[in-house]
């Protein structure tokens, strides 16, 4: 069992560490801002593409995939509460610190990924309000995230927590205007439920891959718990509430979606939930775009705070350069690891459409996700002593956790 502070520190951070400030309301909103910014805005299109009307039966089966895998997260996050939380776990559970640092890297990767495809929903949305070319626009929103993400945790997850509040209202505000635009949609929900036909069921199964990508965003609560006040009670529960308000909001938001919107537009839309509004009037269209943007940007914010804190977390023990484990005096943030996600982030959303960065992240995940379940099951066969306050499953959770995303990933690669 290692200690909260026990890990290896740069000679820089004996005298500047990150700071504990995130609360259980915070973390579970910072959750949500990325969960919920990084899914639902940007591809309900690109799912009910492949899925049709039965969109949200894609994304509940994604919900059902990760919840398993969500319990795993929350035992290994109280065991080994610190940043590049993955890395940590397989590091003890498969005691490879070469494996540790592939997972570590993966998780990075699919940070950055997921960043740049929200980036371009962000920049779909944001471009109906402000007159710029989209790649001006793309360019000068990482640029500005970048800077935020900078700023120092508390700051940046507090203007995070704001934006997910404003994105949760703009959900709730889709639904009622779908219910006006259609005011008898509940008539409609038979057509949601699939029948028993092999095809069908193989589009849906196909389509929560992506959907899957709408969940990315409960594992970075791990990777910011050096940052948390009392992480071995808080993590879990903000993970937990985070499954559960997420997947409520995507099943009702899906359905009003698919049910409202002419399904040849909503395929092709890089910003679908906007095609609720099209006929509404130019204020409260407007004040959706806005939200959406708004939404968008939070979740390219919350991955690149997450992807900067591996990259630390890594660094400082040992395994990556020290200059990315360098925390600014002033900000007590990874600078360096921050420009460096920057970076890479701009690069692949100038030059990659949005449905293939989504689905790269989901299979990038669901392979970290398969490490994280295995090292779980590896330390409780092993039957390493834990503390008492750590929160503990059954050893057929991580097994069906494994054996779900194994099966979601090789779906996604026939």
């Amino acid at each position: 069992m290692i200690a909260e502070n026990s890990q290896p520190q740069p000679e820089n951070s004996k005298k500047t560490t990150l700071k504990r400030s995130l609360t259980l309301p915070l973390l579970t909103l910072y959750g949500l801002g990325v969960t919920i910014g990084a899914g639902i805005y940007v591809l309900v299109g690109a799912t009910a593409a492949k899925a049709g009307f039965y969109a949200p039966m894609s994304f509940l089966l994604a919900a059902a995939v990760v919840a398993f895998t969500s319990f795993s997260y929350s035992e290994l996050g109280t065991r080994y509460p610190v940043s590049a939380g993955e890395a940590a776990y397989v590091r003890h559970g498969f005691n490879s610190h070469t494996l540790a640092v592939i997972v570590g890297l993966m998780v990075v990767l699919s940070g950055v990924v997921s960043s740049a495809a929200i980036s371009i929903g962000a920049t779909a949305y944001l471009g109906n309000l402000i007159p710029l070319s989209p790649t001006v626009l793309m360019v000068l929103i990482i640029l500005v995230i970048g800077v935020a993400a900078s700023w120092g945790i508390l700051e940046s997850v507090t203007v995070a927590a704001i934006f997910t509040l404003v994105e949760i209202g703009g959900l709730i505000f889709a639904i009622t205007y779908g219910f006006l635009l259609k005011p008898d949609l509940l008539a409609d929900i038979g057509r949601l439920i699939p029948p028993f036909e092999l095809g069908i069921w193989s589009s849906i199964v196909s389509a929560g891959l992506l959907a899957f990508f709408a969940f990315v965003g409960f594992e970075d609560i791990a990777n910011v718990a050096e940052e948390v006040k009392n992480p071995r009670k808080n993590l879990p529960r903000a993970i937990i509430l985070t499954l559960i308000i997420a997947t409520a909001l995507y099943l009702v938001v899906v359905s009003v979606v698919v049910l409202s919107v002419p399904m040849s537009k909503l395929v092709v839309s890089a910003s679908p939930l906007a095609l609720v509004f099209e006929n509404a009037s130019a204020t409260t269209k407007g004040i959706f775009t806005l939200i959406a943007a708004l939404a968008t940007i939070n979740g390219v914010l919350i991955q690149m705070i997450m992807s900067s804190r591996i990259l630390y977390g890594l660094a400082s023990q040992g395994e990556l350069p020290k200059k990315l484990a360098y925390v600014s005096p002033i900000t007590r943030t990874p600078l360096v690891a921050t420009a460096v996600v920057v970076v890479v982030v701009l690069t692949l959303a100038l030059f990659f459409p949005i449905d293939e960065l989504a689905k790269r992240t989901s299979q990038i995940v669901l392979v970290v996700f398969i490490t994280v379940n295995l090292s779980l099951l590896r330390l409780k066969l092993k039957g390493e002593p834990v503390h008492d306050d750590v929160f503990q499953v059954p050893m057929w959770v991580p097994i069906t956790g494994f054996l779900t995303c194994l099966l979601l990933l090789l779906s996604g690669l026939m």
